[in-house]
């Protein structure tokens, strides 16, 4: 048996201040029932040693094994996840000035950032004895439970909105996961989800309803930092937020590496939202402590339509904190988004990802990012599931653009 030297001490809820002893399994906070967040023993964590170790490291998130819950090498299941690259958009019309740059995780397995959080929380589940384990998901969290909890040896069941693309419904059927299809949004699939399965045992994996996934996705803030040259850190990440746990573990990653003395300051992090469902966006606007369920969401973007986020206060936290904000686009912005990334730069994105291309323009013309600076955008998913004419297909008749179209020469 392998130490892979984690420096986990305790999972702490931020609602009560709980401190929960991390050895056993636990979802939420048992006081309060908040989201409860992993804390290290950092000062335990040489600065210089560390940063000399992770070059000699495997390209993938566990190189920062000290940084994870995972107690035992031998409980890690992986697939090769992280390390995505981070791509040079150069200068683009919709930001002029402005050095842009595209973190890719469209090519994890699984297709989307989702493998991060996963990975994770499959390994530390697998290690606390967890053998069945179930999601209510957009699509993606489902396809990622389903091929690490295959790998781990675990029964899993997913709980996909009706209108999740078949792709991903036969991909979690694929891996051999249980697939319970449910009329509405997220919401309701969360709702049917815990009410089946209050009685069954099944663990819950859902999105901060376990301590561990945010683990994973706190990777991608130490990715960036690794990948970054001392002098081209980004001042502004601009992030599609559905559930909102990449902000947080970003977030959490930065302040991680602030207190090992790595950062000097955080980059700035900015919310993208679909107006359809945009409850995050609107609680920032609104100065609120957390947001209030989203009446009527409606989007193309299946990873974005989450009305009521679980543990909202930590996303708008991490928001405020790091002196960013929030924005919204129309559906047809991100649609467009979609064929520029692809036909301008070969990136293939999900509409979630191609959120971000389609609110530079809002967020330039608002100030919230200028001339001069470097701007990370973050692609959470590959475009491939996907069909641009079937979005556009669904799209509201009429509907605007935040996007400026791509002259007709360059489409054919």
């Amino acid at each position: 048996m392998s130490d892979t030297g984690s420096l986990l001490t305790s999972l702490d809820c931020r609602s009560c201040c709980a401190q929960v002893d991390p050895s056993h399994a636990v979802g939420t906070c048992p006081a309060c029932g908040h989201a409860l967040l992993a804390t290290y023993d950092l000062a335990k964590l040489t600065r210089d040693d560390w940063k000399h170790d992770l070059h000699h490291r495997g390209a993938s998130l566990w190189r920062y094994r000290e940084l994870l819950p995972v107690q035992r090498t031998e409980d890690i299941v992986t697939l090769g996840e992280g390390f995505s690259p981070i791509l040079p958009l150069g200068e683009v019309r919709e930001a002029p000035g402005v050095r842009l740059l595209l973190k890719d995780d469209g090519g994890l397995p699984t297709g989307s950032f989702k493998a991060r959080g996963m990975s994770v929380a499959v390994s530390r589940a697998k290690e606390l004895g967890i053998r069945t384990v179930f999601v209510p998901s957009a699509g993606n969290a489902g396809m990622a439970l389903s091929a690490y909890g295959s790998r781990a040896g675990l029964a899993v069941r997913v709980y996909l909105p009706e209108r999740t693309p078949a792709p991903m419904k036969e991909g979690c059927r694929a891996y051999g996961a249980e697939v319970v299809e449910v009329p509405g949004t997220l919401r309701e699939a969360g709702a049917a989800a815990r009410a089946a399965e209050a009685r069954s045992g099944s663990f819950d994996m859902s999105t901060l309803r376990e301590p561990y996934r945010v683990e994973g996705k706190k990777t991608m803030g130490l990715e960036i930092f690794e990948q970054s040259a001392d002098d081209d850190f980004p001042s502004a990440i601009v992030y599609p937020t559905g559930g909102g746990t990449g902000l947080i573990g970003m977030y959490k990653a930065f302040q991680e590496l602030r207190a090992l003395g790595f950062l000097e300051r955080i980059p700035r992090l900015y919310s993208v939202q679909p107006e359809g469902c945009a409850p995050v966006v609107r609680a920032l606007r609104d100065g609120a402590a957390s947001v209030t369920p989203w009446a009527d969401p409606h989007t193309v973007a299946p990873g974005l339509l989450v009305p009521s986020p679980f543990a909202s206060e930590r996303i708008l936290e991490a928001v405020r904190e790091s002196r960013g904000g929030g924005v919204t686009v129309r559906d047809r912005a991100m649609v467009e988004a979609m064929e520029m990334l692809a036909r301008r730069h070969g990136i293939s994105a999900s509409p979630e990802g191609a959120a971000t291309y389609a609110a530079l323009s809002s967020l330039v013309r608002d100030g919230a990012i200028r001339s001069g600076e470097t701007v990370l955008l973050y692609n959470t998913g590959s475009g491939l599931p996907f069909s641009i004419p079937e979005l556009e297909r669904s799209l509201s008749p009429g509907e605007s653009t935040d996007v400026p179209s791509e002259p007709r020469a360059d489409r054919d």
